[in-house]
């Protein structure tokens, strides 16, 4: 009987066959290779999210960047729009002003070259005015709400940036307009205030013009022109002035046409021979005259009759009233006496100091010596009526002129 053999066993013979069979498909370092194509996309992804993080730590920089230059170019553009306004505002009151001070002129006293001066100068001012206001016209960029991705924030950065720029060349623009805003102004004021010097320069001339007028509307016309040549700025008193001015010289024609008309008739020569007369005894006292046929109870019957008011206070001047008979037999040496009797009446204003005149007697021997001292010896001076002054009287006399 043959006994059976553990093949596997056997230490004599046969071959063990290991538990597992090696070939071409034996996939053994896989395991291993698969955890470090992992740990690579780990890495990948891990570096890409740092170059994101990055990008969008700088995207964000570069937002908040443009944004601090946008806002600072805004606040600057701001600035200088609202300095521009405040020029405009002026500018265009300056230009109504002028505009209005050209309407109330009514060419009686003022230079037509300071006018057409203050015409082109308002003209020019609206010009200057124009570009200002078109440029308030521009809306200012605003900036949008911070995005959130990186991309958006580039975009947002580069349009930032854009506006920035364009802000800036607003703002110089706006710069610029001001002083050329600022010297239209100016030259409209200076204009302006011209206007009014004009008239006021050629109120004296125009007073020299109208001697017929009444004391009240001259010296109307003298307060005025006062007030128009002390005026320096171009505002609504200026016009206020002007207008006054004007109204004056209006009221100083207006009398002296009702005095020329008074005057008018067969006398009106001898009459106005007799006032040029008196005034040019008594340079500067302001005269008016009325005539009347009696006069301090005389005018008939050859007799001559003349009466004075004055005034002491500023300025110099005195009413004289004298009978027709005056003019009648004028150029006597007798009606010249009397008027000369009258304006020593009249002068006194200029020299109130030098007597007494406290007392009518004492008044009247002053002005009879005032016609003595000035060579009027005729009766009628003052001497036939109150008798011969005092030689003091006289010397005291010599002195007012």
């Amino acid at each position: 009987m043959t006994a059976s053999v553990d093949v596997a066993s056997s230490p004599v013979g046969g071959h063990a066959l290991p538990p597992h069979f090696a070939g071409a498909s034996d996939r053994g370092p896989r395991p291993r290779r698969r955890r470090t194509g992992v740990a690579l996309a780990a890495v990948v992804v891990l570096v890409a999210a740092a170059a994101v993080g990055v990008t969008q730590v700088s995207a964000n920089l570069g937002y908040d960047g443009a944004r601090d230059e946008f806002d600072a170019a805004a606040s600057t553009a701001r600035s200088s729009a609202a300095t521009v306004q405040q020029e405009l505002d002026s500018l265009l009151a300056t230009v109504d002003t002028g505009t209005l001070l050209t309407s109330t002129d009514s060419g009686i006293l003022t230079s037509p070259e300071a006018r057409d001066a203050l015409t082109t100068a308002t003209t020019d001012a609206d010009e200057a005015a124009a570009p200002a206001q078109d440029l308030l016209a521009e809306p200012l960029p605003s900036g949008e709400t911070k995005p959130s991705a990186f991309w958006e924030l580039f975009a947002a950065s580069d349009r930032l940036a854009a506006d920035t720029r364009d802000l800036d060349e607003l703002t110089a623009d706006l710069d610029a307009a001001v002083p050329t805003m600022a010297s239209a102004g100016d030259q409209v004021a200076e204009s302006g205030i011209a206007v009014l010097r004009s008239a006021a320069d050629a109120a004296p001339a125009f007073e020299s013009a109208h001697l017929s007028a009444k004391n009240d509307a001259v010296i109307a016309l003298r307060d005025a022109a006062s007030r128009a040549s002390e005026t320096t700025d171009l505002d609504a008193a200026a016009v206020q002035a002007l207008a006054a001015l004007q109204d004056a010289a209006g009221q100083v024609v207006t009398t002296e046409q009702a005095e020329l008309a008074e005057k008018a008739g067969p006398l009106q020569a001898a009459r106005t021979e007799i006032e040029a007369f008196a005034r040019s005894l008594a340079p500067g006292v302001l005269l008016e005259f009325d005539w009347n046929q009696v006069v301090n109870n005389a005018g008939y019957n050859g007799s001559m009759g003349g009466l004075t008011t004055w005034w002491w206070d500023d300025p110099d001047r005195a009413v004289i009233e004298l009978s027709n008979s005056v003019a009648e037999q004028w150029p006597a040496d007798r009606s010249k006496a009397l008027v000369a009797h009258e304006v020593g009446h009249a002068i006194s204003v200029k020299c109130e100091d030098m007597y007494d005149s406290s007392t009518q007697d004492s008044i009247e021997k002053w002005a009879t010596a005032w016609a003595i001292s000035m060579g009027f010896t005729d009766d009628a001076n003052g001497v036939w009526a109150y008798g011969y002054p005092p030689q003091s009287y006289i010397d005291a006399a010599a002195g007012c002129r």
